[in-house]
């Protein structure tokens, strides 16, 4: 060997801080670790919230597996909201939503509402674009597709004010479309870049006069008796207040609604599969079938919690009243939007949030200077404002624009809010409303449980539930 080849040997050696070339002198850890006990954490699961939503709902005893809310008489009618369908940069409304506008409510003639969705004009607006001027002759509709929109008027004190927002779906001026003499009662401004499609009043009359069932409609919108009704739209009742002597007591009654909203309780449920051999023989420490059910369990109640917001049917953000929705005034969640949310209603007991729209909330209010308070609910410290507190809620989505919404809602059936509906007591129950039941062993030895949830969502009348929407999360200032 020569001497540049035993330089290298010992440059190794000391690289290392072991002579390779040493015997081994003890036992190592590679063998040792096969007479040892390895220590283990039960099986984990990134996918477990804390899903604050089904912990502070009140749940009601659903006793044959539905529950029927009845409400007085109201006269309330449609959504209040306009459906549109979008092909690359065109925008079309659907012509059966145009019968969302009060002049053509009930109207049902498909081929006039396919003529008139054909008429509606696209037209786009840049923010601070003017749709609008208050004052003027207001001769055609807006169909807001995409953008918010402010409506502009006049403060106590003859300043500028902004009296609302309106958003995607929204409309107005379809007054004009029954009253030649219709001036616009607000300014309409946008506030960010808009799509909107008119429908002018000269087209709708010009279509009028060929379609005799058209002008007969729009005819007996302008006749129509105006029902009594009280400021939530129920039909009201005739009271006597501050006479004096003999005077004659109104008679009066409260009337119900005559087909009142069923919820059916919804399901969730799934088939957990264990081998017998797994099941029979790797139960130390920890019992296969116990944690095979744990985690299947938690995956069951997570989708629950997501049902409870997202269905189309019950879920809180379909079913909350196009009344009770508003948008942000600037965009980003902020203190006044917090606090026009909380106005809409009595006794909120809390706000749903995404952890996302919680920070922007929070970034909103340290930039004015302004810091929220926190509650203690169980121990946990969780953030309030206005002394309700602000539960997270992942399941709450965000769009691709980076817009999410605020929930608010009042709970409990006494205070005629939000409740959630289960009903206990079902075969092979292990929690609420949760069953666990044997489905028996096939010709591969492998064991079958059906796992099992019940469950779904009210909201007792209109105002128990508000949303901000469009609520923007990326924006930092």
């Amino acid at each position: 060997m020569s001497v540049g080849s035993v330089g290298s040997v010992g440059d190794e050696v000391r690289e290392g801080g072991q002579d390779a070339a040493l015997p081994q002198q003890s036992l190592g850890t590679a063998a040792a670790r096969n007479l040892a006990t390895t220590t283990k954490s039960a099986p984990q699961m990134q996918e477990i919230t804390s899903r604050w939503l089904l912990r502070m709902l009140p749940w009601v005893q659903v006793q044959g597996g539905t529950y029927r809310v009845n409400r007085r008489l109201s006269y309330s009618v449609g959504d209040g909201r306009v459906t549109f369908v979008q092909t690359g940069s065109q925008v079309e409304v659907i012509p059966a939503e145009l019968g969302e506008l009060p002049p053509l409510r009930g109207y049902d003639d498909e081929a006039v509402l396919r003529e008139l969705a054909q008429r509606c004009r696209q037209v786009r607006f840049a923010p601070g674009d003017v749709l609008a001027a208050k004052g003027e002759a207001a001769d055609r509709v807006f169909l807001l597709a995409h953008g918010r929109v402010e409506q502009i008027g006049t403060g106590p004190y003859g300043d500028e004010a902004v009296l609302g927002v309106l958003a995607d779906g929204s409309y107005f001026g379809d007054r004009s479309l029954v009253d030649g003499d219709a001036v616009w009662q607000f300014t309409a401004r946008a506030g960010t870049a808009c799509v909107a499609l008119e429908l002018a009043r000269q087209d709708v009359l010009t279509l009028a006069d060929r379609a005799e069932s058209l002008a007969g409609h729009l005819r007996s919108a302008v006749s129509v008796p105006h029902q009594r009704t009280n400021k939530y739209g129920e039909a009201a009742i005739d009271l006597s207040a501050g006479h004096v002597g003999e005077a004659v007591v109104p008679h009066t009654y409260v009337d119900y609604e005559a087909a009142p909203r069923e919820y059916e309780l919804s399901v969730a449920q799934t088939v957990l599969k264990v081998h017998s051999r797994v099941a029979d023989l790797y139960n130390q420490p920890m019992n296969q079938t116990e944690q095979q059910l744990r985690l299947t369990v938690e995956a069951l109640r997570e989708r629950q919690e997501d049902e409870l917001v997202n269905n189309r049917q019950f879920g809180l953000l379909a079913n909350c009243d196009y009344g009770q929705r508003l948008q942000p005034h600037d965009g980003v969640p902020g203190p006044d939007d917090m606090d026009e949310l909380l106005s809409r209603r009595r006794g909120s007991k809390l706000f749903l949030a995404h952890p996302r729209a919680i920070a922007a909330f929070g970034r909103e209010c340290s930039r004015r200077g302004i810091y929220p308070d926190t509650v203690d609910i169980g121990g946990s410290r969780i953030p309030a404002w206005r002394g309700v507190p602000i539960f997270p809620c992942n399941k709450i989505p965000i769009s691709d624009a980076r817009t999410t919404s605020i929930i608010c809602m009042r709970t409990g059936e006494e205070d005629q809010g939000v409740v959630g509906l289960h009903q206990t007591g079902i075969p092979d129950e292990i929690e609420p409303s949760l069953s666990v039941r044997f489905m028996g062993i096939d010709e591969q030895a492998i064991i079958s449980y059906l796992v099992t949830a019940y469950y779904s969502a009210a909201v007792l009348v209109p105002d128990a539930l508000g949303v901000l929407e469009n609520v923007e999360v990326s924006r930092w200032r």
